[in-house]
């Protein structure tokens, strides 16, 4: 049913549709409205039978989880920023356990500075927990990714995140088909759990694993992201003929057959990058898209394959390995090795800064220019970080460095009064 919603909910309703039987929740922005929007369906007797349980925080909330995954119940939770990081111990037992819980990530910037905007150093910071993590670029496949989601969690028996852009997504009004209760039934069977705790039949799980085992334990979480990387594409291929639209899969190209510069990225900016892409084309550039779904696991064939007729490509990408630079950059350029391809990375959109297609158009001239340095901060206002840095020097003093940028931009801070 097509109908005009916020992104949250609209992602509520889809969780919803795939019939949970716990939902254990902490609220922290911008997800908050996603769990409300599923308590409301718990306590109206919408969702049923389900159990909403009101957690003291964020860790709690993914120990929960683990519980009732692990007594046989379909489970989902959501978070954002410092809760994923205050959950992070729980996350990879999660994992580690290989039980099929579904979270979405309505993906934030990571303090400090505080910053409640969107960016996305909080999924990409549990990059190595052994959860799959697939980004959504608008909100219909954030609907139709969690859809998926719980059926490729439950055949795998291992746990995915689905990430969407906090506030970008999130609290987004649009159009967006919301499919209906007996397509969702006929596409995604009932959970039937390979482990289950039962007091009759008492076991212990998650206990300790000397050096004998433990290598091997890892490779087998390994294993079952490498068969991910076949799962996911016929998930999706599944959901295409059920569902009548193309969403999920591994990676998707957009002008790309004859492009001599590629562009890849994740997540909502991948619709301003197309529109730019779009008007450059209209200028005689050849020019494509590489969007990224599964991050993890990382279809490495998949990208190389999407990259070999080009000459250089660009990751832009929302986040930042300090003292590194890229961080989605490094596993594109470990999949091109050996292919001489010229490769440049570009960070953008750090703590909610617009991405303006003026921006990326001049980026994009520059790097067909092959003018780039290897890594490049978009928008950064140079003069203001090299006024720190030489106050710094001078002093050799390091003050309260969130405060002194904004003082240097003319800008008061949020937690400075009078």
């Amino acid at each position: 049913m097509l109908k005009q919603t916020e992104g949250s909910r609209a992602v509520a309703e889809a969780v919803a549709l795939c019939r949970p039987e716990v939902i254990c929740a902490y609220p922290i922005s911008p997800q908050t409205h996603i769990v409300e929007g599923l308590g409301e369906m718990v306590k109206s007797g919408e969702l049923k039978p389900c159990e909403f349980i009101n957690v003291e925080s964020e860790f709690a909330a993914m120990s929960v989880s683990i519980g009732s995954s692990a007594a046989g119940a379909r489970t989902y939770t959501a978070t954002a920023s410092q809760g994923l990081l205050f959950m992070a111990e729980a996350v990879f037992n999660a994992s580690g356990l290989g039980l099929p819980i579904v979270m979405t990530i309505a993906n934030r910037a990571i303090g400090a500075p505080i910053n409640i905007w969107n960016d996305h150093s909080d999924s990409l910071s549990q990059r190595d927990s052994g959860w799959l993590q697939l980004f959504a670029e608008t909100n219909q496949e954030a609907v139709d990714l969690h859809i998926q989601a719980f059926r490729l969690a439950e055949e795998l028996s291992m746990p995915v995140m689905v990430c969407m852009d906090g506030f970008i997504l999130t609290h987004a009004f649009e159009r967006v088909d919301i499919p209906a209760q007996e397509q969702v039934d006929a596409y995604l069977p009932p959970f039937e759990p390979r482990q289950v705790l039962d007091p009759k039949e008492p076991v212990s799980i998650g206990a300790m694993v000397g050096p004998e085992a433990f290598m091997e334990v890892k490779y087998l979480a390994h294993a079952k992201q490498m068969q991910a990387l076949n799962l996911i594409p016929q998930l999706a291929a599944e959901f295409r003929q059920q569902f009548g639209r193309d969403s999920g899969g591994l990676v998707r190209t957009y002008r790309s057959e004859d492009a001599e510069t590629m562009v890849i990225a994740m997540g909502s900016v991948l619709g301003t990058i197309k529109d730019v892409v779009d008007e450059m084309r209209e200028q005689g550039h050849r020019i494509g898209v590489l969007g990224i779904t599964s991050y993890r696991p990382f279809p490495q064939r998949e990208v190389r394959a999407a990259l070999l007729g080009c000459k250089r490509f660009l990751v832009l990408e929302k986040s930042l390995a300090v003292g590194m630079g890229g961080i989605v950059a490094t596993d594109v350029r470990m999949a091109v090795t050996g292919t001489g391809l010229k490769g440049y990375t570009a960070i953008a959109g750090l703590g909610g800064r617009s991405i303006t297609k003026s921006s990326l158009h001049r980026l994009f001239r520059e790097l067909e220019q092959e003018s780039l340095p290897p890594v490049s901060f978009v928008d950064l206002d140079r003069a203001v970080v090299d006024k720190h840095l030489e106050r710094e020097k001078q002093t050799r003093r390091t003050g309260p460095i969130a405060e002194n940028i904004l003082h240097d931009k003319g800008v008061v801070s949020a937690g400075t009064f009078g």
